[in-house]
């Protein structure tokens, strides 16, 4: 807006009115203006991140060169600080090893079966004199093989014998209890098949077309059938592992969606699990997972699959952890461990989207606190703690500090503001792990426990109904648990099927099969073997 003289007011007290006039118009067009930029600036990261969710890569991983270009500012102003001590640590950077790269070459792991071809020559005579050659030496090399999958009949033969002086002295052996009544089905085959579907992700459907390549022609309602089954005969099992997760004074918990087929399409359901890891602080408690199904993801849920748990909670910011934390229970108190990862995508997503500096800042100073974590994973708790204390804590002030500053700065309906409003309202919870060595930075050891059902979710779209998502729940728990375990689920899921139909196992000993104390048991004969030879 231009304004010549002539159109100003010659009388002081008119001039004086004029020029506050302006001056109003002139801060509501700047305000105007501000919420415009800001009403811009939130859309293109709306936009951005709608073209990311598309098209872009799901890692949050920086820029390799814009992490690197943090890591020599801060080495160069340590270096102007103290510069022996920075030529000691290079030194030391520079001569620690780089890790071996992972590969069997050469060198095929000892457990799997071998199988000698022996190749002699045409002719075993010399070709100078005449005479008979002898062995001097050999040349070895392995290959890796493979014995496609097989299916076998397994016939039962049960005799009957009688007497010949007496006619109704019959003796027959009791026909074996079968894991499906009146079905064909082994242990074998049902652990196979569960095994198929929630560890390595191949949908039913995909079963029986490799079933039907070797001429076994089945229904898929009757591997639904069975996968039922399966699930039913470990339901005890299952709630044992449950139970143990519980009973441990720290666990994780996630949730996830669970599409289930509904007349007229799919209900939004939701997978529940809770994860205890005790190995980046080298605790007692193996890993473990387990998955509920429910309905819903309202807080009644939470409260159900935690109603036994009293401790520390590693979780995101949902607010039906916050409500079962704030719910008094006899004898029961949970301590809530936020995620610093949640935090952190925040700033993350915008600063992908709109390249923001200050966004930037922040991620610079969380990754400074995970390479802190990464340096002392594995160490013991207290280790760890001592660490942190002197290390993690000082970071953590100076990012609070750094946050509430910037919090004044920026657009209050900014995509920005938001992220730090998340972060400042869950700071008691995201300091969690500066008092307490076992306790984790971040959520993502449940987060990735959580992938198998993504994949499987990816792959078989929905469950075919609540209580073939409640299987699914079971089945997966087990298996993955398995997993995580370092235990084979197929001879591990074979064995305990045969152990729980057969009656062998009775379930005050289940605790036996649960994978971690299955491996113990299986490894201790070949143990005592090798100490024997």
């Amino acid at each position: 807006m231009i304004l010549a003289l002539s159109d100003l007011p010659s009388d002081p007290e008119q001039l004086k009115g004029r020029l506050i006039e302006l001056a109003c118009a002139a801060e509501e067009a700047a305000a105007q203006r501000d919420a415009a930029l800001a009403e811009n600036e939130k859309l293109l990261y709306i936009l951005a991140e709608f073209k990311r969710a598309l098209f872009g890569k799901r890692s949050e991983k920086l820029d390799p060169d814009q992490l690197q270009l943090i890591f020599d500012l801060a080495a160069a102003a340590a270096a102007t600080e103290d510069a022996d001590e920075s030529r000691e640590a290079s030194a030391a950077a520079r001569k620690k090893p780089r890790k071996a790269a992972e590969r069997n070459r050469g060198k095929l792991p000892e457990h799997l079966p071998r199988i000698e071809i022996r190749i002699d020559p045409e002719a075993k005579t010399c070709s100078c004199c005449g005479g008979a050659l002898h062995v001097i030496g050999e040349t070895v090399s392995e290959m890796l093989d493979i014995v496609p999958v097989q299916y076998r009949v397994k016939r039962i033969i049960r005799p009957r014998y009688g007497c010949r002086g007496c006619e109704n002295a019959v003796v027959q052996a009791p026909a074996p209890a079968r894991p499906v009544d009146g079905g064909i089905a082994t242990e074998a085959l049902l652990a196979a098949i569960a095994v198929g579907k929630f560890a390595w992700h191949l949908p039913l459907n995909r079963q029986l077309r490799m079933m039907r390549a070797q001429g076994i022609e089945l229904d898929r309602s009757t591997l639904s059938l069975w996968i039922g089954r399966t699930a039913w005969w470990l339901k005890p099992l299952y709630a044992l592992l449950l139970a143990s997760i519980l009973a441990r004074p720290k666990i994780f918990c996630d949730e996830t969606p669970m599409p289930v087929f509904a007349r007229g399409g799919t209900r939004r359901c939701q997978f529940w699990a809770v994860a205890v890891d005790d190995r980046p602080w080298a605790g007692p408690a193996p890993p473990a997972v387990a998955y509920a199904f429910a309905v819903g993801r309202k807080t009644e849920h939470a409260m159900t699959l935690l109603d036994g748990f009293s401790g520390i909670l590693q979780v995101d910011g949902y607010a039906a952890y916050k409500k079962l934390a704030e719910t008094e229970r006899e004898g029961k108190t949970v301590v809530l461990a936020f995620c610093l990862a949640h935090a952190r995508r925040k700033f993350f997503e915008f600063h992908k989207a709109t390249n923001s500096p200050i966004a930037f800042e922040a991620l610079r100073q969380i990754a400074a606190v995970y390479a802190i974590e990464t340096r002392i994973r594995g160490l013991s708790a207290a280790e760890r703690l001592a660490v942190r204390q002197v290390e993690s804590k000082p970071l953590m002030e100076a990012f609070k500090t750094w946050a509430e500053e910037r919090l004044k700065e920026v657009s209050a309906k900014s995509p920005l503001a938001a992220a730090i409003r998340y972060t400042l309202n869950h700071w008691q919870g995201l300091t969690v792990f500066l008092a307490d060595g076992r306790v984790e930075v971040d959520n993502n050891t449940v987060e990735r426990d959580m992938r198998p059902i993504g994949l499987g979710r990816r792959n078989s779209l929905f469950a075919g109904s609540e209580d073939g998502a409640d299987s699914w729940a079971v089945l997966a728990s087990l298996i993955n648990t398995a997993l995580l375990n370092d235990v084979d689920p197929q001879p591990w899921l074979t064995d305990v099927l045969e152990r729980i139909v057969s009656g062998q196992t009775k379930s005050h000993q289940l605790a036996e099969l649960l994978p971690w104390n299955w491996k113990t048991a299986r490894a201790a004969p070949v143990q005592d073997l090798k100490m024997a030879a």
